[in-house]
């Protein structure tokens, strides 16, 4: 069940300090210093390009963006970015702590074990999560935002609100555009409802609301200029904007990690100061191993495909995992996977955490701890005392598919034979899907096979009582019809 934080929860306490002393790195600098740094000049300066009317991108899509993000975060900066910086920070601040709050609920409600985590299972996920929290408060950036809409688009969509879901799915990929990547999934699960929602919202964010600040002709050519400069540019020296950072060990996604492993890359060219350092395997040209890249992305999604349990397999528990795979593939399938993205691996933990603690097999407990420790692990090599070489190698990027090999393995576990162990669903209002019923569809046929059934035995017997009876009143006798 959502809640509130509360004043006499130890944990809860510690939620508040943390978000307050996260504000206060963002405020006390620009309050009492030099000025806040990262990306929030660059969001004040995105809203008062809105505010005065000017251009957020250069005429020419082949100039450098200051601003690389589709037009509605603009329109939407531009309000608070009206009474000045430090109300602009403050609301970014705000949001973030709200979202960080709101995505452990709906983690721990959504994960399917049907039970109300305790204090310590409620804030596991978050302690381990915070390194990129605090990166995201540090940085300004949407990330764990957008987390939060994803999260509540799912939880509208187990409650039947398909458009309302479709709606905050299309409000997350118009201000960052990676999430459009749940658009295949929807289609998949044929959750036509939320397609239509997230097409119809998704024109109204890009083309209809930034109309009354913009106007339609000056909002129509900054989208095709950012359309043009960040999704239609690509080539062997980067992708979109910021090409120092594409293929440099900040980027952890599928495409550059593959690129550095099949292509000689310097990782370190984001930094001129460092030496340059390679570690290819073998040295591809650009065209064959983005061909590679496609054959690997075609395997992972069939993959996931075949993993998925058909319709009516489903429960509230496989929901769970199977949702969680897909947040993990979003992050990595993001052609630019900073830091920061992986915050959204706060999800698919949350479901192994349950299955760890709640699943009735020690074995499996004992497994699951296991993998959820290797996650930890490969995740704090991220730390600023490792080698750089460990990122480069994609440290977080195979985290993340250890955390997707556990969650397939309860996947499986919970089909075929061992269906019946399969943890207990939450209360009916929170089913996903069509599915209301809490149990597997196998549990039910073996309980009702196992089940006795005295009406059965109890019309047998009094139909021989009515034969013999008949026979008695008719007078058959030892006729042998009465045997």
């Amino acid at each position: 069940m959502l809640r509130y934080p509360s004043l006499k929860a130890p944990f809860h306490l510690l939620f508040l300090v943390c978000c307050i002393g996260l504000t206060a790195d963002v405020l006390v600098p620009e309050i009492w210093g030099h000025g806040k740094t990262k990306d929030y000049p660059l969001w004040f300066w995105a809203g008062q390009q809105v505010l005065h009317g000017h251009s957020l991108y250069p005429a020419d899509a082949s100039g450098y963006f200051e601003f690389i993000y589709p037009p509605l975060p603009a329109v939407l900066l531009a309000i608070p970015a009206f009474f000045g910086k430090i109300p602009l920070y403050l609301c970014l601040s705000l949001l973030n702590a709200a979202a960080w709050w709101m995505v452990a609920q709906f983690s721990h409600a959504m994960a399917g074990s049907g039970r109300e985590p305790g204090p310590w299972l409620e804030a596991l996920p978050g302690c381990l999560m915070v390194t990129f929290v605090i990166d995201i408060f540090d940085l300004g950036q949407p990330n764990l935002i957008l987390l939060a809409m994803m999260l509540y688009g799912f939880w509208l969509l187990r409650s039947g609100r398909s458009w309302l879901a479709g709606g905050m799915f299309a409000l997350a990929a118009a201000i960052k555009v990676f999430p459009i990547a749940v658009l295949p999934y929807l289609v998949w699960r044929r959750r036509w409802g939320a397609i239509a929602g997230m097409t119809a919202f998704l024109v109204f964010f890009l083309f209809v609301l930034p109309v009354p600040f913009r106007g339609f002709q000056h909002n129509a050519a900054e989208l095709k200029t950012w359309y043009h400069g960040m999704v239609g540019a690509s080539s062997a020296e980067g992708f979109g904007q910021r090409a120092e950072q594409n293929w440099s060990s900040v980027n952890q996604s599928i495409i550059a990690v593959s690129h550095r492993l099949l292509r000689p890359l310097n990782y370190n060219q984001d930094d001129p100061s460092k030496p340059p350092r390679y570690m290819n395997l073998v040295d591809l040209d650009f065209a064959t191993a983005n061909w590679v890249i496609v054959a690997v992305s075609i395997l992972i999604g069939l993959g996931y495909i075949w993993v998925m349990p058909p319709a009516w397999l489903r429960t509230e528990r496989s929901d769970a995992e199977e949702i969680g795979i897909l947040f993990c593939l979003m992050t990595v399938a993001s052609p630019l996977a900073r830091e920061y993205y992986f915050v959204w691996l706060f999800f698919p933990i949350t479901v192994l955490m349950h299955r760890a603690v709640y699943h009735p097999r020690p074995k499996v407990r004992t497994g699951t701890w296991v993998v959820v420790a290797v996650v930890c692990a490969l995740l704090g090599l991220s730390l600023p005392w490792y080698p750089i070489a460990l990122r480069a190698y994609g440290n977080n990027l195979a985290a993340t598919f250890v955390l997707i090999a556990g969650l397939v393995w309860h996947i499986r576990k919970s089909s075929g034979k061992e269906s019946g162990e399969a943890l207990p669903a939450a209360a009916g209002a929170l089913q996903l899907g069509a599915m209301s019923n809490q149990w597997d569809i196998s549990d039910v046929q073996r309980q009702a096979a196992a089940r006795p059934r005295p009406h059965r035995r109890r019309f047998r017997q009094q139909s021989r009582a009515a034969v013999h009876a008949a026979a008695d009143q008719i007078d058959l006798g030892r006729s042998g019809l009465c045997q």
